[in-house]
């Protein structure tokens, strides 16, 4: 049975309010946001069967929507970088918000995680929704967001469907921050991550994909499994300072639930496996989160926590060979889905 508990609103300073409601199905609990989808806190059991917050957030809407750090929250319309924050499509132009270095970076200054989005409940769950005008951030089209955050056992499903009314790119993640010892940790150095793709995306110095590459023989094979220290240690001196790197995943499809890997935590036992229909995750160390004004006023460090974001390729609508469907055509529904497997090591 999944219990639903509505949280006292927050004053939106933007005008409105920010609804918060917990849900609980006795092994997972979570709260969820109205603003930009954002989940607040996930609360997961440990190897002494104690429930803790495993994800970092903030403790009002004014640190939400002051930090650029994504915490928690959707990122859209399109995750991860576009290059030159420009689009071409049928030989129309498009200049989207020009938001990081000399791109559009998560769908621009104002994108998903910024909205004011409705939230209603599902029997095991809740469900968000969001419109989004043609023009906005320069995407074109008027587009319809539907997200569901559902509790399964010990599984967070994370389903995200999208239609557009003109041809678009729409690529969404949920851009939570683990930290599998407790969020209040500042450090998730010695977590250990194991991935099963052979596969990652080359960039420039920017994050922009230059070429597919293999991972073997590389800092960035993870087959075996690596801590987030090594990962670190080993990109220390590139433009990342750490693990930001796209994975292709085997098998995609597109409908199948794919096995991305996992994550575990040797201090408080917990591991979380990914799966996902989607064709990349971007793997991300928190290599720059330092100075962000977490929960209790805390200042966050850099490395406290990771990101596994499932998602279409970055500046995949630039880059047509690269896998993955990243335009949307009218007609068309755009189809997210992700679980979330928390478990104890064995």
């Amino acid at each position: 049975m999944v219990r639903f508990r509505p949280l006292d609103a927050w004053d939106d300073p933007r005008g409105g309010q920010i609804e918060r409601i917990i849900i609980d199905n006795g092994i997972l609990a979570m709260e969820v946001l109205s603003l930009g989808g954002i989940i607040r806190s996930l609360w997961v059991p440990d190897n002494k069967g104690e429930r803790g917050n495993v994800v970092l957030g903030c403790d009002s809407a004014q640190d939400y929507l002051a930090q650029q750090a994504h915490l928690g929250a959707i990122a859209g319309r399109y995750a991860n970088r576009i290059a030159g924050a420009r689009l071409s499509r049928d030989g129309q132009q498009f200049t989207l918000d020009n938001n990081h270095q000399a791109n559009c970076l998560h769908g621009g200054r104002e994108g998903f995680n910024r909205k004011q989005w409705h939230i209603g409940q599902l029997n095991d769950g809740v469900r968000l929704s969001l419109f989004s005008p043609d023009g906005d951030m320069g995407f074109p089209g008027n587009a319809n967001i539907q997200l569901d955050y559902r509790l399964v056992g010990n599984n967070l499903y994370v389903e995200i469907l999208a239609s557009t009314d003109a041809s678009c790119p729409i690529g969404l993640t949920q851009h939570s921050y683990f930290n599998l010892d407790g969020a209040s940790e500042t450090s998730s150095l010695g977590h250990l991550i194991q991935s099963d793709c052979q596969d990652y995306l080359s960039t420039d110095e920017q994050g922009i994909p230059t070429q597919v590459s293999k991972v073997a023989d590389t800092p960035l094979d993870l087959r075996q499994g690596k801590s987030l220290d090594s990962l670190k240690t080993a990109l220390a001196d590139s433009p990342t300072k750490g693990i930001d790197h796209c994975y292709l995943m085997p098998g995609h499809d597109g409908k199948a639930l794919n096995r991305f890997g996992a994550i575990s935590a040797p201090n408080s036992g917990r591991c979380l496996t990914l799966y996902t229909n989607q064709p990349g995750v971007q793997v991300y160390g928190s290599n720059f989160l330092e100075g962000t004004i977490g929960k209790q006023g805390q200042t966050l460090e850099s490395y406290q926590a990771v990101c596994i974001e499932p998602q279409q390729l970055p500046d995949a609508p630039n880059q047509p060979d690269l896998p993955g469907t990243p335009w949307l055509m009218p007609g068309e529904v755009y189809h997210h889905m992700s679980r979330y497997q928390f478990d104890l090591i064995k």
